[in-house]
């Protein structure tokens, strides 16, 4: 009896071995969604179509997780259209952003973590985004392991390893996905420089030293251990960590396989030589960056797939593979012909058959009436295009960073009736150009162009509206009168260009008006270990370019180091964002221009001298606030095209206001 037992028991091992099907899942994922709203809606039909022919692939279609690793929200035209009656018709919805998630909703996504320009509008605007009134209450869950949600009593909090269905609006560090009867771990990590980039309220993010790495890894691991618990041996990671720093921590994981990144970067464009690069007059894309997947292995040397593809609804990834009974990755069924970046263009989309969402395009041409009304108010004119483009505003001078820094100066100076003789912001508050570049027949080089008009409205090229600003300062910091020490105003500068160098795009890289200075990036940079000795020379200087004090030559400071400048700035940088040492002054006299909203504290500019605002705009940004400060510049100095601005954008070489030596 225990021979026949014994017998039944391997027989049906075997079988069950025999019978054993490996488990093959399609990801589709995307992030990034915070660039220009033109091009962007412009993409949105032909990412729905393509959304939809993979949803309903033959093969792959049903065992399917649509998922994004963040920045899905950004304050700017597409943002604030939210709160425009056309939206509130489709939407139901008060909230701004909710615009967004209507289109995410739309399109089926499952989960999204957390990233940075999720908060950019601040913590009470994200809340109301994932779970506001209206049917736009995200119907997907915010994900992010490392963020103490609880500190913040307005986030609706979720239960981890809940099922992703049962989390809508909600927010947690990680959920469970089950496809066709499997669990999928589906966790969320946000960068851990998060703090030190925007606003974040009362909320507490891991680890405490954003740059240990193995700390991080401990977090995401304990998340990991829990999901195993539960059953869950097949496990994605949601990072909105750039590119570079997720190889790193991929390696420091186990039992992670496969990691979506996020976070644009000029290294985080992923494809393969059977995709098709995404080309038009607002990308000048000329290959992919890394191969799709990137393959790397956990700590432990099991495979773990990387995956990421560049913003704006350009791209979707598609990854399809296959597990085996124990969950680990099959290599040997990822298919390089199926899998990578697919571009939202026309022949991409003809190629796989697709049909876009009727509800998407519905509050995409919404999106579209209301952005193409703020669009039809011009504040001003410029004959040439404003250079904002990330890979030259966070690394030299540029037309768009000294006409914004002037507008600061000549603003502040208006309200106080002060001599505010520096200005100083940081360029990765500057997101965006104002005007288009376009591929020519015969030019290799896109080239670039005025603000373009926008589609539908009537305005003029060179025109710059309401749309441009709200699109290019779409943080809308308000502005703060400091008084600095000619010292600590080197030491501020040195902190903007330390970490400057070859290849790098760092957002505290200083764009300024009434000085200009010299900086060597083979000089010892600025750290909490010490002081820098980039900076070589810096000079206070009049509107005509006159010197009117000499602070710094040869890296030496000159004269009396405690004279003082008065200097305006963004609350942002004021209360220490990007590394900026303003906290460490000696005597600030901090005055807030600002009324109404701003990141940071309230207002404290008297009532009563508001007066002094020009008073030329006053629809759509507060006084005090940046945008404000560019929209009634251009009105006074640029508000005819027989007065448009005409300062063309010039190598780094011939620059005037900052110069790198080396």
């Amino acid at each position: 009896m225990k021979n026949i037992l014994f017998v039944l028991i391997l027989t049906l091992f075997f079988s069950s071995k025999i019978v054993a099907k490996d488990f093959t899942i399609q990801i589709l994922h995307f992030s990034d969604l915070d660039g220009n709203d033109a091009s962007i809606l412009e993409n949105v039909s032909h990412f729905s179509a393509l959304v939809n022919a993979f949803k309903n692939d033959p093969v792959h279609g049903k065992n399917t997780l649509l998922l994004s690793s963040g920045d899905n929200l950004k304050p700017g035209p597409r943002f604030y259209a939210g709160k425009e009656k056309q939206l509130k018709e489709i939407t139901g919805s008060n909230e701004p952003g909710n615009g967004d998630i209507a289109l995410l909703n739309e399109m089926g996504i499952q989960a999204s973590s957390i990233g940075i320009q999720d908060f950019a509008a601040g913590v009470s605007a994200l809340q109301g985004a994932i779970s506001g009134d209206g049917i736009t209450t995200a119907r997907f869950p915010h994900l992010a392991v490392n963020i103490d949600f609880s500190t913040e009593k307005n986030f609706d909090l979720g239960k981890n390893a809940e099922e992703v269905k049962n989390l809508f609006g909600k927010v947690a560090g990680y959920a469970v996905a089950i496809i066709n009867n499997e669990k999928i771990g589906i966790i969320g990590v946000t960068d851990p420089y998060l703090k030190k980039l925007v606003n974040v309220g009362k909320l507490a993010i891991q680890p405490k030293d954003p740059e240990d790495v193995e700390q991080l890894a401990l977090i995401i691991q304990d998340a990991v251990g829990k999901l195993e618990a539960e059953g869950v041996n097949k496990i994605i990671l949601l990072a909105r960590i750039q590119l570079n720093r997720v190889k790193i921590l991929a390696n420091s994981l186990t039992n992670i396989d496969i990691i979506i990144a996020a976070g644009a970067d000029g290294k985080s464009s992923m494809g393969d030589n059977n995709d098709v690069l995404f080309l038009s007059e607002h990308s000048a894309d000329k290959d992919f960056s890394e191969n799709y997947p990137y393959t790397t292995h956990d700590e432990k040397g099991n495979p773990v797939l990387i995956v990421s593809v560049d913003g704006d609804y350009k791209y979707l990834g598609r990854l399809i593979l296959s597990f085996d009974d124990n969950g680990r990755i099959r290599l040997d069924s990822l298919n390089p012909v199926i899998n990578g970046a697919y571009a939202s263009i026309e022949a991409v989309v003809k190629k796989v058959k697709g049909v876009p969402n009727p509800k998407v395009l519905e509050i995409r041409d919404a999106l579209q009436t209301v952005i193409q009304k703020n669009y039809g108010y011009i504040l001003g004119y410029s004959t040439v295009y404003l250079d904002g483009r990330r890979s030259k505003i966070r690394k030299e001078e540029t037309n768009l960073g000294n006409l914004t820094a002037d507008s600061m100066l000549w603003y502040a100076s208006q309200l106080t009736r002060e001599n505010i003789q520096i200005a100083l912001q940081n360029s990765g508050g500057i997101r965006t150009d104002m005007g288009t570049s376009k591929f020519l027949d015969g030019f290799s080089e896109a080239v670039l162009l005025p603000p373009y008009a926008y589609r539908g409205t009537k305005i003029l090229e060179g025109g710059i509206t309401e749309g441009h600003i709200r699109a290019t300062l779409t943080y809308d910091n308000g502005l703060v009168v400091l008084t600095v020490t000619a010292s600590e105003l080197k030491d501020l500068l040195e902190s903007g260009v330390s970490a400057s160098g070859p290849g790098l795009t760092a957002g505290r890289f200083p764009q300024i008006a009434g000085m200009r200075f010299s900086f060597d990036t083979t000089k010892t940079p600025k750290s909490e270990f010490g002081n820098g000795q980039r900076i070589q020379t810096l000079e206070i200087v009049n509107r005509n370019g006159r010197i009117l004090d000499t602070l710094v030559e040869n890296g030496i400071l000159q004269g009396n180091p405690n004279r003082t400048f008065k200097m305006v700035t963004l609350n942002y940088l004021a209360n220490g964002g990007d590394y900026y040492p303003f906290l460490e002054l000696s005597s600030p006299s901090r005055l807030n221009l600002y009324e109404g909203r701003g990141y940071g504290d309230k207002a404290d500019f008297p009532n009563a001298d508001l007066r002094n605002d020009p008073g030329l705009n006053s629809d759509f940004s507060c006084t005090g606030c940046q945008q404000d400060a560019l929209a009634e510049y251009l009105l006074v100095f640029h508000s005819h095209p027989d007065l448009a601005f005409s300062e063309e954008e010039t190598p780094a070489s011939t620059d005037t206001r900052i110069q790198m030596t080396r």
